[in-house]
């Protein structure tokens, strides 16, 4: 049986098996996962997201305006932001700095400028983007890494709210989505990471970093 990708337990069980893949769930954090060998190569996943998708860009703009009127209401001074994964509009980037806000944004295939990485934030934002990581404890250490003591993590990715119907969910047959999360999974993630789970619901994940965290973690 393979490891699990989050946490490194060694005990995942086979948990479906369909025409398509195999996948795979960690009694530690709870985690589902793909089979490796069934994912994507990387050349198909440059074809897939190397273009610029408006109708994301317009969620994408939406869930970050919110999150930062919500942040700004908790919090005082400006909020200097990273966009992990995802690309808004320059626009939409220039209107946030009108307001007061700085945004830096990543995307490994739109936007790879690996310098904006060594900077730590007061909020990171990654939309609908969890679910495409082969190896989420890499992706997570970095978050952690970019993330200032105090700082915020907002995550939108579907929550697997009923494993007893994973076999039905539709969001299990995009092939791209390789990493499926429930509430128990930030739980665990919060309670060994040194954050502070606020809001685990439907789409949406909250979570902030301990005010004197010196997290550090690598894969």
């Amino acid at each position: 049986m393979p490891i699990c990708p989050l946490c490194q337990d060694s005990r995942p069980s086979r948990f479906l098996t369909d025409k398509k893949r195999s996948y795979f769930r960690c009694p530690r954090c709870q985690l589902v996962f793909a089979d490796l060998h069934s994912q994507l190569p990387p050349q198909a996943q440059q074809q897939r997201f190397n273009k610029l998708n408006p109708a994301r860009q317009k969620q994408l703009s939406l869930f970050i305006n919110v999150l930062i009127e919500q942040l700004a209401g908790i919090t005082s001074g400006p909020l200097e932001g990273l966009n992990f994964g995802g690309l808004l509009p320059d626009s939409v980037v220039t209107l946030l700095q009108q307001q007061g806000y700085s945004l830096s944004q990543y995307d490994p295939f739109l936007a790879p400028d690996h310098t904006v990485l060594r900077h730590s934030y007061d909020f990171v934002c990654s939309y609908r983007v969890f679910e495409h990581f082969n190896y989420p404890l890499r992706e997570w250490a970095l978050l952690c890494r970019t993330l200032k003591p105090g700082g915020f993590l907002a995550i939108s990715t579907r929550l697997l709210t009923d494993p007893q119907q994973f076999a039905k969910w539709h969001y299990k047959n995009n092939p791209a989505h390789v990493s499926f999360y429930c509430q128990e999974t930030f739980e665990y993630l919060a309670a060994h990471h040194g954050f502070t789970l606020l809001f685990a619901a439907n789409d949406l994940i909250l979570m902030q970093k301990a005010a004197e965290s010196d997290i550090t973690r690598t894969p």
